[in-house]
């Protein structure tokens, strides 16, 4: 039984299903989501739950807590490779990775100024790998910044981190598509939104291109069937964007929205077949 129309029945509130936005991983290609949140804020659609993977856990992560996408856009627009990329030479012979990372949780405490995700405005989590055991990781409580820093960390990108009594790396390694984790906290209706479609690229010039487009390829072959378990998939046209790419802000937002306005339809259809069970 529902327990949630149950009660909503004889409250005499219209019942609403929790709606869970899932947003993959894709590196650059994750303005994207910018693009399907102002969406679906300006059609209304209720959030109740965001899940990330890598950059999805970036854009949710601020999302959740000011809700609101002109700001969230307007953190993208000022957005750059270097504010989240510390890249240095001692770094890459002494370190895990070719990058610390710091610059990226820095960022992130900038956007998201409280400690904790228990205290975002919409619940929230992060997917993240952890390296010495091989299993996918949720992160739902605890630093945002750091939660955020672990689940975007590419290997051998960025240095593992040390979180939670593991060493973490990038969620899109075994789950680039959490649905299971929103339907797992309770989500209804899931709409998911996958920015790694299309993994050719011939324009892979240096060895941090040649590992994220690895990743990107074992990616796409793990989220066949994620895919099809989400309610609803928005998948914007961003294939041709590079995964490094910082300078196509403007087309993966625009998308974006192209993407979520053509799902609008199916989004409602979801949703009133839910209130009419």
């Amino acid at each position: 039984m529902n327990f949630g129309k149950f009660f909503s029945f004889f409250s005499g509130q219209r019942p609403m299903p929790k709606i869970a936005l899932v947003l993959g991983g894709g590196a650059a290609r994750g303005f994207a989501h910018i693009g399907v949140i102002r969406v679906l804020e300006q059609e209304k659609i209720p959030i109740d739950l965001i899940v990330g993977t890598s950059v999805g856990s970036l854009i949710g992560a601020i999302y959740a807590y000011d809700v609101n996408s002109f700001e969230l856009e307007w953190s993208a627009f000022t957005l750059e490779r270097d504010d989240i990329f510390d890249y240095g030479l001692m770094t890459v012979f002494t370190g895990l990775g070719a990058a610390k990372g710091e610059k990226l949780e820095e960022f992130v405490t900038t956007r998201v100024p409280i400690a904790d995700i228990e205290d975002l405005k919409i619940p929230f989590a992060a997917v993240a790998t952890d390296l010495n055991r091989g299993v996918r990781v949720v992160l739902d409580r605890g630093p945002v910044a750091r939660a955020v820093r672990a689940s975007c960390s590419i290997p051998v990108v960025f240095q593992p981190v040390e979180h939670q009594g593991g060493l973490l790396v990038d969620g899109g390694l075994l789950d680039n598509l959490p649905v299971s984790v929103a339907r797992e906290r309770g989500a209804d209706i899931v709409i998911a939104v996958d920015i790694s479609v299309n993994v050719e690229n011939h324009d892979i010039t240096n060895l941090i291109e040649v590992i994220v487009q690895s990743i990107n390829i074992m990616a796409a072959e793990n989220m066949r069937r994620r895919k099809q378990e989400a309610d609803v998939l928005i998948s914007p046209a961003v294939g041709s964007v590079g995964m490094m790419d910082f300078g196509q802000k403007k087309l993966c937002m625009q998308a974006g929205i192209e993407a979520t306005q053509k799902a609008m339809p199916e989004i409602r259809k979801k949703i009133e077949a839910w209130m009419r069970v």
